[in-house]
């Protein structure tokens, strides 16, 4: 990739002072493209549409959303826990596609990346609330992806774990022995991903060169999906 990857191209990317944004808009800014960081919390059924709509012409669409996750056993779980993290992370999902995939369907040209995480590939105990919506946007991203490629509209996801953030690996957490001893015990790569890492893949995933990626859920977890 070269920093010209992205030249002339207009990305939206959401909560971005939150999870993967700060430094998505940064990379993405290094390559070339014209980032339109928007911060708007997106709950409310008419946030999402409005965002699109006040960005005007986009390219690429980048939903990064974000909540803290909560850790409640799976039976102690409440009907509110429950939807808000779903109000947070998965309503917002068809409402933004809603919005910015008509006008890319037209155009026969777009690219639609979701940065979801990894909690939904591998089971985790007090992680049932938050892994069942991380999942919801893994499924939807890959049954939209099948449907608007035969448009030239690029839909993937990249499903995330131990990946450097400060939404939910704030320093704090770093610094703490019981995590750093974590990290060697399930991640072969012994450390977190780093941010910059995870952004560079995110902006081949938004580069022309990523065209031939249709309804894909990429994982980027240091090696432990699947072990």
């Amino acid at each position: 990739m070269t920093n010209h990857t992205l030249a002339g191209r207009r990305i939206l990317v959401t909560q971005a002072d939150e999870f993967m944004g700060p430094v998505l808009c940064e990379v993405f800014a290094e390559h070339g493209a014209e980032v339109i960081a928007n911060r708007d919390a997106l709950i409310e059924p008419g946030a999402a549409s409005a965002v699109v709509r006040a960005a005007g012409h986009i390219d690429v669409l980048v939903a990064n959303l974000a909540l803290k996750a909560p850790s409640t056993p799976a039976l102690e779980v409440t009907e509110a826990e429950w939807h808000d993290v779903f109000a947070a992370l998965v309503d917002p999902l068809p409402r933004l596609v809603a919005a910015a995939a008509p006008d890319m369907v037209t155009r026969r040209s777009g690219k639609i990346l979701v940065m979801g995480s990894a909690s939904a590939l591998r089971g985790m105990k007090r992680a049932s609330t938050y892994s069942a919506a991380r999942g919801a946007q893994l499924a939807y991203v890959q049954a939209v992806g099948v449907e608007l490629a035969p448009h030239n509209v690029q839909v993937n996801a990249i499903a995330q774990n131990f990946v450097d953030n400060p939404t939910y690996f704030p320093p704090e957490v770093q610094a703490n022995p019981r995590f750093q001893e974590r990290l060697a015990r399930e991640v072969p790569l012994g450390r977190l991903v780093s941010a910059r890492e995870d952004a560079q893949f995110a902006a081949y995933l938004c580069s022309p060169a990523a065209d031939c990626f249709v309804g894909q859920v990429i994982p980027v977890c240091g090696g432990w999906v699947g072990r």
